[in-house]
């Protein structure tokens, strides 16, 4: 028997007078109560009650220790309560790690609409493209591109990443516009740096068949920061290709033009990713924020397995 439910049983017997009215409190019997006050008292090494045939008197010490325990229980009780409410209401910090231009694009415009339908939810955000231990740093959320290995979180994805080949179309009226792959020779192209490995992301181009394929190229200008790579190629100073979140606003202002339909990387898992440590229960902080996101995506032609880059018109079409 635990600790917890032996101490309840002291508490019954107690209230009740008996060993008696403690089983019929306890939905147990006299023999179990009996047994259960007996190790507490070996476990104390003290009487709790002095018993007789007609009646059981509670001892000083036992008296003592009955007000610590009920103490106990009551503020265990409350603690209880408090945090169950905690977990099946929408409020308390919120922990939230977001990678940088993700971040930056896609989450920052919409907390302002989040907090004033959430108003008991407090935000603490954290901007890195280093793939924190959202266990260890006690992160309720991380918004992350690419799939973390790791059995004790949770990743659900939010949208594939779709890739654009964006250019200026200044850069093209003083340029040129490249009509096969290899043409690509004779263009400026920004390169990307991943900062944790310090490898440069690949370029991917269309075959004369429209499949793409990696394809080697020099990279004139080369960043491990993605909104920067953004702003070079609206700049004018060469091609880059985008994740559909960094695309967005050049493309849709005119500002940057696709020059080929999207594409995805070759890998399996690839996408955005929302992702949460495994519970029994997810606190409702947690699961409204996910469900917001979501929302807020769909509502700008994103989900599961689709973004808003696969309907945008291309420059040229290679399908």
């Amino acid at each position: 028997m635990d600790k917890l439910r032996s101490l309840e049983i002291f508490l019954a017997t107690c209230d009740g007078g008996s060993f008696a009215a403690a089983a019929k409190l306890c939905d147990t019997d006299p023999s179990t109560v009996s047994k259960a006050i007996g190790r507490l008292e070996t476990k104390l090494g003290l009487t709790l009650f002095q018993r007789s045939t007609r009646r059981l008197k509670i001892t000083p010490a036992g008296q003592r220790y009955a007000d610590t325990v009920r103490k106990t229980l009551l503020d265990l009780n409350a603690c209880e309560d408090e945090i169950k409410s905690m977990n099946n209401e929408p409020k308390g910090t919120l922990r939230i790690s977001s990678a940088v231009c993700y971040g930056h694009l896609y989450l920052r415009p919409l907390l302002k609409a989040f907090c004033e339908q959430y108003p008991e939810i407090r935000l603490e955000i954290e901007i890195n493209d280093l793939h924190v231990d959202v266990i260890e740093n006690e992160t309720d959320i991380a918004l992350r591109t690419g799939y973390v290995k790791d059995s004790r979180l949770i990743a659900r994805r939010l949208s594939p990443m779709d890739f654009l080949t964006c250019v200026s179309p200044k850069y093209l009226n003083k340029h040129g516009i490249p009509k096969v792959a290899n043409d690509f020779h004779q263009h400026a192209w920004i390169g990307f740096k991943i900062k944790e490995t310090q490898q440069l992301q690949p370029i991917f181009l269309p075959n004369e068949q429209g499949i793409y394929e990696p394809f080697e190229l020099t990279r004139t200008h080369i960043t491990d920061d993605g909104e920067t790579m953004a702003h070079m190629c609206v700049d004018g100073l060469g091609f880059a290709q985008l994740p559909h979140f960094l695309a967005k606003q050049g493309v849709e202002s005119g500002e940057l033009v696709s020059l080929y339909p999207c594409f995805r990387p070759p890998q399996v898992e690839n996408g955005v990713f929302v992702i949460y440590p495994k519970r029994e229960y997810l606190p409702e902080k947690v699961r409204v924020f996910i469900e917001f996101v979501t929302d807020y995506l769909e509502s700008n032609g994103e989900g599961t397995n689709h973004t808003w880059a696969e309907n945008w018109q291309p420059l040229l079409d290679v399908r």
